[in-house]
């Protein structure tokens, strides 16, 4: 492995990051970048050979105890050669003393098991346009007792705060560029004014992205889901449910929407207690 040089990604490496993920079927969001840079600028490394990019990975750092893994990417001709296993050490160190996520594809679970990690759950991608369902999510401004409204328009620190029930660190100034990025909708669905739920959708080389996906009741997820899926070009949405929670699974069937991928979300250690039963779509596999 002569030549092989391991550095921190440019912001044009990122948008690179971004293609590559593309190619592997992955469908990332097409500004994702710019909100994952912000969670740890320096938690995204790539690999070169002559200074060409050949790989990357992604370890980002929350908090002191907490980190995740994601866009492990070799390029095809470069595979089998111990690339990838050099850049996947480079950010297991970076990581090194936290409790560390990802969420595996199937054919790369084995190599993760290997490497300390086990499974808590799935996330099922599920694709398609939401049908109609009579429980408050066909349209409209809400349901029984609940309004969606604009969640720019609530207090950021209340919508950090509720973003911290569903995921085992605070990543305030990740969420602030996920729900405010140019061209996504952040809706939230509130009660007596409290926060019962909130979505967010972005667009996609494929079918737009909702995620995260958290809700009080699956009424709530639903209006969410549909008014969501209502500022897509074509109504046509996909969202990662874990199948720890038997009520998403339950709803995003209900909605007619089909399975098309699966991810297991892992960890080095006891999965961190969340509120799995609000936890309807997760944020992101590549940062969790």
């Amino acid at each position: 492995m002569t030549g092989f040089e391991i550095g921190g990604a440019s912001a044009a490496d990122m948008g690179l990051i971004r293609h590559w993920a593309d190619e592997e079927g992955w469908n990332p969001g097409d500004s994702d970048r710019f909100a994952f840079a912000v969670a740890d600028p320096a938690g995204f490394l790539v690999g070169r050979i002559g200074g060409e990019p050949v790989a990357c990975i992604s370890a980002v750092r929350y908090g002191p105890d907490f980190g995740f893994i994601g866009f492990y990417i070799a390029r095809p001709a470069y595979r089998g050669q111990g690339y990838g296993i050099r850049l996947w050490q480079a950010g297991m160190e970076r990581l090194d003393g936290r409790l560390v996520g990802l969420d595996g594809v199937v054919d790369q679970q084995d190599n993760y098991r290997k490497s300390g990690f086990r499974s808590a759950w799935n996330n099922v991608r599920h694709e398609g346009v939401p049908r109609p369902n009579g429980s408050g999510g066909g349209g409209g401004g809400g349901g029984a007792g609940f309004e969606v409204v604009d969640a720019a328009s609530l207090p950021f620190g209340l919508l950090a705060a509720y973003d911290r029930r569903f995921f085992p660190a605070s990543r305030d100034s990740f969420l602030s560029a996920w729900t405010g990025l140019p061209g996504r909708t952040a809706l939230a669905a509130v009660r007596d004014g409290r926060i019962e739920g909130l979505g967010v959708v972005r667009p996609c080389s494929g079918a737009s992205r909702i995620g995260p996906l958290y809700a009080s009741s699956p009424e709530v997820a639903a209006a969410l889901l549909h008014r969501l899926a209502e500022h897509t070009p074509d109504g046509v949405v996909a969202v990662d449910v874990p199948d720890a929670n038997p009520s998403a699974t339950a709803l995003v069937a209900g909605l007619g929407l089909e399975p098309t991928f699966e991810a297991a979300r892992m960890y080095t250690g006891p999965a961190p207690e969340i509120e799995l039963a609000g936890l309807y779509g997760v944020t992101s596999l590549e940062l969790g």
